[in-house]
């Protein structure tokens, strides 16, 4: 395998999104067609595979774009540091060496968790460029006060987080109060401050494509600098045709304005196959650009072990047990 240049997950951020004023037309004239959405997306795993060395290739990037996640009630300052010291280093070495790019320096993209443990993620990954996001604004629900949802941001902030994960409120979709959804993505982005700001759409609960075309280009007009499909919590969380929908929203903006917008899908891609329909979807719809960790990340939690199975299957030629690559 190759040089690990085109892999390493500490790719040079994207420029802020300024935003834009919201056109009432460019929204209104907004239109998804669904029967299409669905087929195109079906058509990515028939039609684009990769075996072999190429595999091993993708799959590695995937985990370069991940944003290693614990978001659970009985989250520990013990687990945090556990999940930043497999964030360090996600893949065993002797599995690198054996595939043949031991010397990559492979981390993932970020590690996400919950305001109050942003400070003891950034204390263990001190000194290793790994971003901390984190959370905020009332996650999953979104529904808590205004101003309790802007102290989170501040504090998740002073305490050393480098990206906000941000909820919008989706009453604002499913009552089409666009202009209500302008000004909160906007004031959480002032809130942000220079920190890059990614907003969770919760797609599975806006109840059309339509309304989740919608609600990415109002969140991306707003500053949002990502646009994430889910918290996680949602019934439906990430799926292919709601990922095409956001991705040609980043598109078209990325026309209008010549500003490049990231992508994030999350919540129930907990296999290699599944993250390598993303990665697929991204080069396909949007380019080789929206392969780097500053324009893409997979939210995950128990994907990496999968994928570390599926490396492990390509070196030996054998599956391993699941607790062959603990997490912690």
């Amino acid at each position: 395998m190759s040089s690990g240049a085109a892999i390493h997950p500490l790719a040079r951020p994207e420029a802020r999104n300024p935003g834009m004023m919201l056109d009432r037309g460019v929204l209104d004239a907004l239109r998804v067609n669904l029967s299409a959405s669905e087929r195109r997306a079906a058509t990515l795993g028939a039609r684009r595979t990769v075996k072999k060395e190429w595999q091993a290739a993708w799959l590695l990037k995937a985990i370069a774009c991940m944003d290693l996640t614990t978001l659970s009630g009985d989250d520990t300052p013990g687990r945090v540091e556990r999940l930043c010291a497999k964030a360090l280093r996600p893949v065993r070495q002797e599995l690198l060496d054996a595939l043949g790019c031991g010397a990559l320096g492979l981390t993932v993209g970020a590690v996400c968790v919950y305001p109050t443990l942003v400070a003891t993620a950034v204390k263990a990954l001190k000194g290793s460029r790994i971003p901390v996001a984190s959370v905020a604004t009332g996650f999953p629900a979104g529904l808590t006060p205004m101003a309790a949802r802007l102290t989170e941001i501040k504090v998740a902030v002073a305490d050393g987080a480098a990206e906000i994960d941000i909820v919008i409120t989706r009453a604002h979709v499913l009552t089409g109060d666009w202009d209500a959804l302008y000004d909160e993505v906007k004031t959480f982005r002032a809130a942000c401050g220079p920190v890059h700001m990614k907003a969770i759409l919760a797609t599975g609960e806006l109840a059309t494509l339509r309304n989740v075309a919608k609600a990415s280009w109002v969140a991306i007009c707003a500053g949002a600098d990502f646009i994430k499909t889910s918290t996680g919590k949602e019934p439906v969380n990430a799926t292919l045709p709601v990922a095409l929908t956001m991705a040609r929203m980043i598109r078209a903006y990325h026309q209008a304005t010549g500003i490049r917008i990231g992508f994030k899908p999350a919540g129930g891609i907990s296999t290699a196959k599944d993250a390598l329909g993303y990665l697929l979807l991204m080069n396909e719809e949007l380019g080789r650009a929206w392969l780097e960790p500053s324009l893409l990340r997979l939210g995950a939690s128990t994907l990496l072990t999968d994928i570390e199975r599926q490396l492990e299957h390509l070196a030996s030629g054998r599956y391993s047990a699941a607790h062959r690559h603990p997490m912690g």
